[in-house]
């Protein structure tokens, strides 16, 4: 049954190696395994994955691909700006950030992109 199932996410990505490097060093995710395809995939938690395909250039989402839940979003965001992580800011008529932050009813949230063009999320679920 579909509602038991691990998930595998995957994400198009021009330069495996990069992208690689970006989930494995830059956010700290664990290799999982490498396909006959050329595909790389990594631990995302839960017994989810998020499997990088190699893909041309252009076949990544304009809208987010990924979001991770995380119980603090503002120490999340400092421990990957360290690391690399450039956040973005947005002032349009329905979606405003703070400090890479957007609060969105009974959460709050931020977006990054990947080495890849591939747009990213955290949130925060409040109270």
């Amino acid at each position: 049954m579909l509602t038991k199932s691990m998930i595998t996410t995957m994400l198009p990505v021009t330069d495996v190696e990069r992208a690689g490097r970006f989930y494995g060093d830059t956010l700290g995710l664990h290799q999982r395994a490498t396909g006959a395809d050329g595909s790389v995939s990594f631990d995302a938690g839960n017994g989810d994955a998020i499997g990088l395909l190699p893909a041309e250039a252009g076949a990544q989402s304009a809208h987010t691909t990924i979001t991770f839940e995380v119980s603090d979003i503002r120490g999340e965001i400092r421990d990957l700006e360290r690391r690399g992580v450039r956040f973005a800011d947005y002032d349009l008529p329905d979606l405003r950030t703070v400090d890479h932050v957007a609060e969105l009813g009974n959460e709050k949230a931020a977006w990054f992109s990947d080495s890849e063009g591939n747009i990213l999320c955290i949130h925060e679920v409040l109270g």
